[in-house]
């Protein structure tokens, strides 16, 4: 070969050697639509329906521009709604929608990062991505693959959303700037969940590391935002890519430039993922695991020993976010009665969501409610974890010993179980504290917020048992555990505002929970609710003793 014919051939090497590590993604792209035919459809269509219903619903609220205008007054200067769902821009119909949906980006970051982490470190862990890469199959194809769908829904999302919202006769410009809102807090999340992928060899820390980077930019968007253009905290938006898609200025003269600060960001976390994935070993994360001890104390030994090495650092992430939302909702709740005092109209639907006697009381009651959905997942993600282990055939080994099926199942579930009182209590006594202090009276405040948020734990024993039940009698469909959880989220969260039926509402367990610290304690709802939580938890047991280890 001659020497110029060398020098072309390094010269094309690497170009070469990038290229490879694509083959097959399209394949890899075909696998994941066809796994999550009915899940990936089913999100996005739900993210597009429930602000293109709150165009008609806010339309039938506030039909004169007088009554947009006050609500603008109340809501666009209220630091609890600053908070929680970020600036108002506009006064008009389209201003309005834009906030009110303001926490959905959330949702969507939160939905698009779980889907990359479980078609790329969670196939990994499982050992599938071994098999792949022993066909003709790229390095990088999985995680591009996965990033490629994720993305793309996103954008489908913007696409629909789009046309629903300017199909109500709302400004286009204004319509196309919360699609794309929506989809880049997707893409962003979904590109940071490309890069824990690779940080680590374990599905759960990559989940939680990602889950950890959405909230502490839900909480720095938060703190730029809870005092409006006052603030002088507000420079901080520009440090979190959800304050990014806030200050798009939605149908309030849009700042499409915004945009490419999101598209850099995505560039930039996806080549780094890309890296990473490279140079890494297949199983392996960039971060080494830490060694433990050569010999495991006595606490350990057994199958609850076991399931507390597994269950333990998770809840400790998730105990942390809970107190941290805690004090957030806690320290923004005196605002709440100064935001609804000269709007009727919106009193009655606080009122409806959370009780009858007073306006702070009903927020806690709506805010309770929302923890009380987040508890749900992480108790369906406890129950989960006894398919994780099942189907990594780490189960199967340990039931041949003599811990017994039962036993080992219950190792898990008293995670699902207690997890949740621990988590929902460290949230209510934080929200107690912080409204106490800023009331003066923390003695009063403490147990009545911390009532409130314990009073949902009968609705989230009920989700765990349905995960159990699923897993138990039909441990292939365990997505419809989440797809439960989802359900229960859009009716409490959206169905008061969406006008829905009582029969509708009442599908949700969350709806027959006292809306406490607003309403009298009632028990019979919460008997029927730990009735059927016990109900479900026999069958999904009976179940589980029954069926064939590592069956669909």
């Amino acid at each position: 070969m001659s020497t110029v014919a060398k020098a072309r051939a390094e010269v094309l090497a690497p170009r070469r050697t990038r290229l490879g590590a694509l083959v097959g993604t399209g394949a890899l792209i075909r696998l994941i639509l066809r796994r999550d035919r009915f899940v990936l459809p089913a999100w996005v269509l739900l993210l597009t329906l429930i602000p293109v219903n709150f165009v008609k619903a806010t339309d039938s609220l506030y039909p004169a521009a007088a009554d947009r205008l006050e609500y603008a007054h109340t809501t666009g200067t209220n630091p609890t709604f600053l908070a929680l769902y970020g600036p108002m821009y506009n006064s008009d119909l389209g201003g309005i929608v834009a906030q009110r949906v303001g926490f959905i980006p959330v949702v969507i970051g939160l939905i698009s990062a779980l889907t990359v982490v479980r078609h790329t470190r969670t196939e990994e862990e499982a050992g599938r991505r071994e098999l792949l890469g022993a066909t003709v199959t790229g390095r990088g194809a999985g995680l591009a693959a996965a990033l490629i769908v994720t993305m793309a829904a996103n954008l489908v999302l913007a696409v629909l959303l789009t046309a629903g919202m300017a199909g109500q006769d709302l400004p286009v410009a204004g319509s196309l700037a919360v699609g794309l809102q929506f989809a880049a807090a997707g893409c962003v999340f979904a590109a940071v969940a490309g890069v824990t992928a690779q940080l680590s060899e374990s599905a759960g820390a990559a989940r939680g590391t990602a889950i950890a980077v959405l909230g502490t930019a839900f909480v720095v968007r938060m703190a730029a935002d809870v005092g409006g253009d006052g603030n002088g905290l507000s420079w901080l938006g520009w440090l979190s890519p959800l304050g990014w898609g806030n200050r798009v200025r939605a149908y309030g003269g849009e700042r499409w430039w915004t945009f490419l600060l999101i598209v850099a960001l995505v560039a930039v976390l996806v080549a780094a993922a890309g890296v990473l994935s490279a140079r890494r070993d297949v199983g392996a994360g960039v971060l080494p695991p830490s060694l433990g001890p050569a010999d495991a104390p006595r606490r350990l030994s057994g199958p609850f020993g076991l399931g507390w090495r597994l269950q333990s650092r998770p809840l400790y992430g998730w105990l942390a976010g809970f107190t941290a939302l805690g004090v957030v909702y806690g320290a923004v709740a005196g605002g709440v009665g100064d935001m609804v005092k000269d709007n009727p109209d919106l009193e009655k639907i606080f009122t409806r969501i959370g009780g009858q006697t007073g306006i702070t009381d009903a927020y806690f009651a709506s805010i309770m409610s929302t923890l009380g959905l987040i508890a749900a997942a992480y108790a369906v993600s406890a129950t989960l974890r006894l398919r994780t282990e099942e189907s990594g055939e780490r189960a199967e080994p340990l039931l041949a010993t003599p811990a017994g099926r039962l036993r080992w199942a219950a190792s898990h579930l008293v995670f699902a179980l207690l997890g949740p009182v621990a988590a929902l209590g460290v949230a209510g006594l934080a929200a107690g504290v912080a409204h106490g202090l800023d009331t003066g009276d923390p003695g009063r405040e403490v147990p009545r917020v911390l009532g409130a948020a314990l009073a949902q734990l009968p609705a989230v024993w009920l989700v765990a048992a349905i995960a159990l039940a699923v897993f138990g009698l039909a441990p292939r469909f365990t997505g419809a555990a989440w797809a439960a959880v989802g359900v229960f989220a859009v009716i409490t969260l959206f169905g008061a505002g969406l006008n829905l039926d009582q029969w509708a509402l009442d599908v949700s367990p969350f709806t027959h929970i006292p809306k406490l610290p607003g309403q009298s304690f009632t028990a019979t709802p919460m008997i029927w609710l730990v009735a059927l939580t016990a109900a479900l938890t026999v069958l999904g047991m009976a179940g589980f003793r029954r069926r064939d280890i590592a069956s669909s």
